[in-house]
């Protein structure tokens, strides 16, 4: 018997994110971005980074991708070119409304991120990551084709948090089918890896029970981005975005934005 896990969809922690930015430094720059949510997660994981771009200045967009934040039954029915639509959609907004689009994403946000560069070279000002995924050293992943026929569902990877009472109000299951979606989308995004030029940030937590260093070291060692760097979280787990290192990634986020864009201090 299957039990639901419901969302109350009207919580506005769930709930996508929407704000405007204002004209920065002497000729009035606008400066968007998109902040993208990870795999079973929610807008809830990345609404306190969001809110606080737009404190400094910037628009932000951030999307609920399909089947999140509602229950596991409906994201079984979404795979990663529906996450992807999404996150172009807002990304194509916020081009349309800004001189400098920057992206931000959270493990599979960042997933999203890295493809949308790769998609729009030249329209991408820059890219901070949080323990993104491009691969995993967890072998039981190879058995995803088949077992994906065979379970519906395996114990969730959600809330890897440190900071006590934190939630990122994601399912406590993992639907196989997208999380299969999710891995081949993976294998297609590594060889475009060094076509990826624009300023990086990588922040990587020290101790993540999701994503394995792998990922991170696949990216700073092929992203051809000339200016990249990776920063170490050594009090989070891997939902960092809402975790003891919040403060930091959210400083040094504001720091690198206005520093690509050459904004005065």
């Amino acid at each position: 018997m299957l039990v639901r896990q419901n969302r109350d969809v009207t919580d506005d922690s769930l709930q996508p994110l929407s704000l405007p930015g204002q004209p920065l430094g002497p000729d009035g720059l606008r400066i968007g971005v998109l902040v993208c949510h990870g795999f079973t997660g929610s807008p809830a994981s990345m609404r306190p980074w969001g809110e606080h771009l737009a404190a400094a200045g910037f628009a932000v967009e951030l999307p609920r991708l399909p089947g999140h934040g509602t229950t596991w039954e409906e994201m079984d029915g979404t795979r990663w070119p529906d996450w992807y639509a999404e996150a172009k959609r807002a990304f194509a907004i916020l081009r349309e409304q800004n001189d400098l689009v920057f992206l931000a994403g959270l493990s599979m946000g960042g997933t999203l991120s890295l493809r949308l560069a790769a998609d729009h070279p030249g329209e991408v000002a820059g890219l901070l990551l949080v323990n993104p995924a491009v691969r995993s050293d967890n072998k039981q992943l190879l058995a995803l084709p088949l077992l994906k026929w065979v379970l519906r569902k395996m114990p969730g990877i959600g809330n890897d948090i440190k900071l006590s009472g934190a939630d990122e109000r994601g399912y406590d299951v993992t639907p196989l089918k997208p999380l299969a979606s999710m891995v081949g989308a993976w294998k297609e995004l590594r060889p475009v890896l060094p076509t990826i030029t624009t300023p990086l940030r990588l922040f990587r937590s020290t101790e993540d029970h999701v994503v394995d260093p792998s990922s991170a070291a696949l990216i700073m060692a092929t992203v051809g981005s000339s200016d990249k760097r990776e920063i170490l979280l050594e009090n989070s787990y891997h939902v960092a975005t809402i975790d003891h290192d919040a403060p930091l990634i959210f400083a040094e986020s504001v720091a690198f934005i206005r520093s690509v864009a050459h904004l005065p201090d």
